[in-house]
């Protein structure tokens, strides 16, 4: 029972200080860019860390390496949470957006955390509910 009591305290603790930490980060200012991960083609290919910068008009993906991504006329078509294999690679408490790429027809995965989720919906517009799209 001790265990339980103690388990309870270790979450609580640890929920408290993540959304204080991100609290302290909206405090300092808006952070340049969502950092992430992302990979491209969707299902396929590795987890690569990155940022989606939404300012200059059209938003983008600019992993650690590499080219960035173009993300102009993108539209998030689902959110879902990493299954089993995902999460080894990336955070298991993340979530996954899938995002439809209009020039070439294929699609790019973010993840992000749940805290920064809501900004990268805004970055990148959702489908129309009709659509098949985001809740």
């Amino acid at each position: 029972m001790i265990e339980f009591a103690l388990f309870a305290l270790l979450a609580a603790a640890t929920g408290w200080l993540v959304r204080r930490k991100h609290r302290q980060r909206l405090a300092a200012g808006s952070p340049q860019g969502i950092p992430g991960m992302a990979r491209c083609p969707a299902g396929s290919g590795r987890w690569r860390p990155g940022r989606l910068y939404a300012d200059q008009g059209a938003p983008r993906w600019q992993p650690g390496r590499g080219p960035a991504v173009p993300l102009e006329g993108a539209r998030a078509t689902g959110v879902r949470v990493p299954t089993v294999r995902e999460g080894i690679s990336i955070n298991p408490g993340s979530r996954i957006v899938t995002c439809a790429l209009p020039r070439d027809g294929g699609a790019v995965e973010i993840a992000v955390m749940p805290l920064d989720l809501r900004p990268l919906l805004e970055a990148v517009p959702q489908t129309e509910a009709g659509d098949g799209g985001v809740g």
